[in-house]
C-alpha cells in the first residue's frame, strides 16, 4: 500500500495552490450522511478491448476516437483535481479508464499523484499492457493494481473481451506486477449467465493456487449499450454457493471501512474471495465514491444520468474544492436501491468513460 504524506511546502513547490490545512477535520457528508472517501479518476475513455458488458463493438465501433486534446485533462490538471479531493478527506485514489495504460506516459501522472496526502493509490487495468509498464508504475509510487479477468480459457476470454489479444499477456502483466511489489494484486471477474459462469470454479481454483484475491462482480446495467437483462445476472449468493461446495467458506468480519465487496475466507486457510452484489444486494448506503472523467466531469454515482463539469473552475483558477464540496453535499444518488422503480430508459453514463 502506498503511503504518501507530504508537506504543504512540497506541494506548493510543485505548483499547487493549497491551503495550510490539507485534510478536513470532519468528514464531508452528502444528504444521506455518506462521507467522501474514495476517488475514481479516469485518465482516458479509450480501450484496446471491446468487452461486451462495457464497450460492445456493436455500439462503440472498432475504434474509439481519442478525445480532443484540449478537452482531455492534462496530468497537472488531473493531479490538481485529486489534490482538491484529498483536501476534502479522500484517502484512496484509483486510476481508471477506459484502459488507463493506453494513456501515454502514465507513470508521470502516478508520480504526481503519489505526492498527495492519500494512503492508497491504485490502478485498475485489463492487464494486457501491464507487463511493459509495471516496473515504471511501481517506481513512480503506485501502490497496487486490480486486473479485470473474466475467464481462463482463450475462447471465453475472447468472447468476453472481443479482442484477439492473447490471454498470456494478461498473465504476464499479473506476474510483472507481483514481481515489482504492486501487491496485493486483485482480480475482478464479471460473471454473465450463459457466457462465462462455467468459469467461476476454475477461476477460484486458479486464484487459490496463485495466492490472489478474486472478486466476483454481478453483471450490471452500467451504461445503455450492453443490452443488460436481469436474467443475465448470476447472483453473488449463487456464486458463493458454487465455490462453497468445492471449498467451504466462512464470512470475514466486516472492517470499519465500507467496502463494495462482501468477503469470505476459505476454511482451509487458502485465501479469500470478494462478492460485489450491486444487483441482488445494493450497497448504496455505504457508497463513499466519487468519479471524475478524463474530461473533468464529476459523477457522484456510477449510474448518474449526467456529470458536473469541473473544467471551467479548474482552468479559470476558481475554488475547485468549494465546487466539489457543494456537489457532494447535494448528493443523494442511490440508483441500485431504486433500480426496479426507475424507468428502463433512464440515461446512464457508459462505464468506459468513468471507470468501474
Amino acid at each position: 500500500m502506498n503511503v504518501a504524506l507530504v508537506s504543504v511546502d512540497r506541494l506548493r513547490a510543485r505548483g499547487f495552490s493549497l491551503p495550510s490545512v490539507l485534510l478536513q477535520s470532519e468528514p464531508l457528508l452528502d444528504r444521506l450522511q455518506r462521507p467522501l472517501r474514495d476517488l475514481r479518476l479516469s485518465v482516458t475513455d479509450r480501450c484496446n478491448f471491446r468487452c461486451t458488458y462495457c464497450m460492445p463493438r456493436s455500439k462503440h465501433g472498432p475504434v474509439v476516437l481519442p478525445t480532443t486534446r484540449s478537452n482531455l485533462l492534462t496530468f497537472e490538471e488531473l493531479t490538481s483535481v485529486a489534490a482538491a479531493f484529498a483536501q476534502l478527506g479522500v484517502q484512496k485514489v484509483r486510476v481508471t479508464g477506459g484502459e488507463p495504460l493506453v494513456r501515454k506516459d502514465l507513470p508521470e501522472l502516478i508520480e504526481q499523484l503519489s505526492q498527495l496526502p492519500i494512503r492508497d493509490l491504485c490502478l485498475t487495468t485489463n492487464g494486457s499492457l501491464l507487463a511493459g509498464h509495471a516496473k515504471a508504475l511501481a517506481a513512480a509510487g503506485l501502490g497496487r493494481v486490480t486486473v479485470s479477468l473474466d475467464a481462463l480459457d482463450e475462447p471465453t476470454f475472447h468472447r468476453m473481451t472481443d479482442t484477439q489479444s492473447p490471454l498470456s499477456r494478461v498473465f504476464a502483466g499479473i506476474d510483472a506486477a507481483r514481481q515489482c511489489g504492486l501487491d496485493p494484486v486483485k482480480i475482478n471477474m464479471v460473471v454473465q449467465r450463459g457466457v462465462n459462469e462455467h468459469s467461476i470454479v476454475p477461476m477460484a481454483a486458479w486464484a487459490r493456487r496463485e495466492g490472489l484475491e478474486l472478486r466476483f462482480i454481478e453483471y450490471m446495467d452500467v451504461g445503455c449499450s450492453n443490452g443488460w437483462k436481469p436474467s443475465d445476472v448470476v447472483t453473488a449468493s449463487e456464486i458463493k454457493q458454487r465455490i462453497h461446495e468445492c471449498w467451504p467458506l466462512e464470512p470475514v468480519t466486516s472492517s470499519a471501512t465500507p467496502d463494495t465487496a462482501e468477503h469470505y475466507r476459505y476454511c482451509d486457510g487458502r485465501g479469500q474471495i470478494g462478492l460485489i452484489a450491486s444487483i441482488s444486494h445494493p450497497f448504496c448506503g455505504n457508497c463513499t465514491r466519487a468519479r471524475v472523467s478524463s474530461t473533468g466531469d464529476l459523477y457522484p454515482c456510477l449510474f448518474a444520468p449526467a456529470g458536473y463539469p469541473l473544467t471551467d473552475t479548474l482552468r479559470q483558477g476558481g475554488d475547485l474544492r468549494a465546487l466539489i464540496a457543494g456537489l457532494w453535499m447535494r448528493r443523494a444518488d442511490r440508483y441500485s436501491e431504486l433500480r426496479e422503480s426507475l424507468p428502463s430508459t433512464q440515461l446512464r453514463p457508459e462505464m468506459s468513460a468513468i471507470g468501474g
